[in-house]
């Protein structure tokens, strides 16, 4: 008997609307990234990038468990001596809340180049209006 690897050809991605409004960043994230990856479908290969797009709508009503909306620290750096840069939680929030869903999900998928190809299938909007109704996006309810 032999295994059966998927080819090129036979994946076919499909797109998933999910609203943040109410959901934990975590919980979120843990299952968009299993989406992303295709862990959540039979064909699962780990070497081949098996799975579905996914939309993201209503970023900014994420929710944080705890006091993670001031203690929560992003962090990044300018590659110059003395280049940290750190931002609250609640700023990133209020700025750039799609960047809070979209680091959380990098650091659930491979630091490899599937990892970054996996990344480009995520969409993540602020409000509920986004630009892929021609994709014909299936909406994904979360508990």
């Amino acid at each position: 008997m032999r295994t059966y690897f998927p080819k090129k050809g036979d994946i076919e991605p499909r797109w998933f609307v999910i609203d943040a409004e109410g959901q934990v960043l975590g919980r979120l994230s843990t299952t968009i990234a299993n989406i992303i990856s295709g862990k959540s479908k039979p064909t699962y290969t780990p070497f081949l990038d098996t799975g579905d797009h996914v939309i993201v709508i209503n970023a900014e009503k994420v929710r944080l468990t705890g006091k993670k909306e001031t203690d929560k620290i992003y962090r990044r750096h300018s590659l110059y001596p003395g280049g940290l840069k750190s931002t609250e939680a609640r700023f990133v929030r209020a700025e750039k809340p799609e960047h809070m869903i979209e680091e959380a999900v990098w650091g659930m998928l491979p630091k490899n180049r599937i990892g970054r190809k996996m990344l480009k299938k995520l969409k993540v909007y602020r409000g509920t209006a986004h630009p892929h109704e021609a994709q014909k996006p299936e909406a994904l309810k979360l508990a």
